[in-house]
């Protein structure tokens, strides 16, 4: 099943574990028992602390098997072959069985031991979701952690009576103890959250007896980490509170064009972008959404929906954006319904379907021809009277045989039967007639808008909702910087993001010493 430089390195990566691993398979006859038969005989020929049995109970999904450590049957399950971007879930989740110690705080650990109640957690993915992982890991921890919690991932192309018996159109999805618990990406701090409401309190208390910082940065994707570096750099007190950290790179799924990196993906890239900013002496507070700022004589407030507030001497805003939607009648009501942002991701729950994409820019074109590939059908739909994104995308575009593309063409309508989205209306901008597509999935591609809402009235906005910034970054207010997507600043991109970010720390840097020095 797995090729020699994969044995070698799942070997190598096996000789971290210290305590005997029991794998515990369900198979039937069909083709996918035989390639997991085929998998678990090259785990087991990489580690002799690792054993493989059959089960004899019909109650689990077949092909699917659990690790476990002997006598106990609370380990991680996977239910399919956990390759593609699972394959590093399975790999951890051995290695944690086997005694390997997790990268986690201590303090969340005692969190999820202490957890009272029985979870049974059900995690619907796809092997090309790069957000799938991040949450299959977070939950497969719990369950090693703790013999009340129970993880099982499951593939949804091979699970596809369950993908629509629950009417699963986005991955990945979360169901606890039979009930949708979630969809999209979640760490394992937002899981705890939602399922442990004290510790959110207790958080919100410690954050709120924290002494002012000289720099607080309030977001951590690109801008916000390169921001924290370079400002505790300078030795100052710096502070990050970030709703997710890593931002919108998070949802990135190919970085090409970061000068030094020739390729990378943005999981890792944020990954990455963490350990960098953790190398300092940076206080860095996830979890945490701002709603509100207030300037003040000498020091500038920025509050919490958990109820916490921070002060700090200065402030650097990087909050980035989120996808901008069409806001047309049926978007809200399908989203994950059938209508979608992340083709990466939710591309294989349409497989041989038809599928549109809206936007004509380069993420339009480039979801077109990756869901070209999977999909039956895809129609590409551009408001404008022609295609924008680059020429290379084009000609690549127009050589794909399922794949029709509709310009000067405005969306007016996204369709369904109430459950899940079943086609689209649009309009022909010369004519005026209107025109219904029947589609099963509409991938929406029409860039980004800045997370800025909670700032209007507060400082200059732009009538697009950036916040106005100087050559310095400084803002309308003394003080407070902004960097990033969030700001005026020309050209979204990953490396200017980080450019402005350094550009902030230090233009606050020069405002702390010029308030600062004596008369």
């Amino acid at each position: 099943m797995l090729d020699a430089g994969t044995k070698a390195q799942l070997k190598s990566y096996l000789e971290r574990a210290t305590q005997p691993i029991e794998i515990v398979a369900s198979l039937d006859d069909g083709k996918a028992s035989v390639e997991l038969q085929a998998l678990l005989k090259d785990i087991a020929e990489s580690s002799p602390l690792v054993r493989v049995t059959e089960s004899r109970d019909d109650t689990h999904r077949k092909p699917s098997f659990s690790i476990n450590r002997p006598s106990e049957n609370h380990g991680p399950r996977f239910a399919g072959l956990p390759m593609g971007h699972e394959f590093t879930s399975l790999v951890l989740a051995l290695l944690q069985v086997g005694g390997y110690p997790p990268k986690v705080d201590k303090e969340v650990l005692e969190q999820i031991r202490a957890l009272d109640g029985d979870f049974d957690f059900e995690i619907y993915i796809s092997l090309t979701c790069h957000n799938c992982p991040d949450v299959v890991q977070a939950l497969n921890l719990m369950a090693v952690q703790n013999p009340r919690i129970r993880a099982t991932m499951i593939d949804g192309s091979l699970f596809q009576d369950e993908v629509k018996e629950r009417q699963i159109m986005a991955v990945p999805t979360v169901f606890l103890n039979g009930t949708e618990f979630g969809q999209g990406r979640m760490t394992l701090e937002e899981i705890l959250a939602k399922i442990d409401t004290s510790g959110v309190e207790r958080e919100a208390r410690k954050i709120d007896a924290k002494d002012p910082f000289d720099v607080l940065i309030v977001g951590g994707g690109p801008a916000g980490a390169a921001a924290a570096v370079y400002a505790a750099r300078k030795g100052i007190r710096t502070g990050v509170a970030s709703e997710r950290f890593g931002g919108q790179v998070l949802d990135t799924m190919g970085i090409e064009n970061f000068i030094s990196i020739k390729e990378t993906e943005g999981p890792k890239f944020a990954l990455a972008l963490e350990e960098h900013v953790r190398h300092y002496d940076v206080d860095i507070m996830n979890l945490q959404r701002a709603k509100g700022l207030v300037a003040g004589d000498d020091l500038i407030e920025v509050k919490l929906e958990s109820g916490a507030t921070l002060k700090s001497r200065s402030v650097i805003l990087s909050t980035g954006a989120r996808w901008r939607n069409i806001n047309v009648p049926g978007e809200q009501e399908y989203k994950n319904k059938g209508v979608a942002y992340c083709p990466h991701c939710d591309g294989p729950l349409f497989k041989g379907k038809r599928v549109a994409v809206i936007g004509g820019g380069n993420s339009g074109v480039e979801a077109a021809i990756d869901l070209a590939g999977i999909v039956g059908h895809v129609t590409l739909i551009e408001y404008d009277t022609q295609l924008r994104a680059d020429a290379v995308l084009q000609r690549k575009l127009g050589s794909l045989p399922n794949v029709k593309v509709i310009t000067n063409a405005q969306t007016t309508e996204i369709t369904g039967d109430g459950q899940k989205l079943n086609g689209l209306h649009y309009k022909d901008r010369t004519s005026g007639e209107v025109h219904a597509v029947e589609l099963e999935g509409v991938f929406i591609q029409i860039g980004l808008v800045p997370n800025t809402d909670w700032l209007k009235g507060t400082l200059e906005l732009s009538r697009h909702g950036e916040i106005i910034v100087d050559a310095r970054g400084q803002t309308s207010i003394p003080g407070v910087f902004a960097a990033g997507d969030a700001t005026t600043v020309p050209f979204k991109q990953i490396i200017i993001a980080a450019g402005d970010g350094a550009k902030a720390a230090l233009g606050a840097f020069d405002h702390l010493i010029r308030t600062s020095a004596p008369a």
